[in-house]
């Protein structure tokens, strides 16, 4: 599953960071933090992409609680770095990672290699 995983993450950061390069370079809204404000006017502009925003948003928490307390469960260091590139670039390629650190740290609990 590691090597899934591992390839979900680049996948899951390249695909959708497509479009943020994209429009990164066409507005200056570096990786759309930039101008948080265009940002968030983009994000909630009628009520279907507002739909998804707030379901992703939502699920991104959901993420944060689960991944904090899995982290301490099995001993694993410095989720906040998962945490930062999912806030950073997405939690398409931010989850796949962190299931990859999850699996490493199982095995090494576990004294198994894969």
């Amino acid at each position: 599953m590691k090597k899934i995983y591992l390839a979900l993450t680049v996948l899951g950061f390249v695909a959708p960071n497509t479009w943020v390069m994209k429009v990164s370079i066409q507005t200056g809204n570096i990786l759309l933090w930039a101008r948080p404000l265009e940002t968030m006017a983009g994000m909630f502009v009628n009520d279907i992409s507002t739909a998804f925003v707030v379901d992703l948003l939502f699920v991104v928490l959901v993420f944060m609680i689960w991944s904090y307390q899995e982290s301490k469960r099995l001993g694993m260091k410095a989720p906040w770095i998962v945490w930062v590139l999912t806030m950073l670039f997405g939690l398409a390629g931010g989850l796949p990672l962190f299931l990859y650190q999850r699996e490493s740290a199982l095995e090494s609990n576990s004294g198994t290699n894969g």
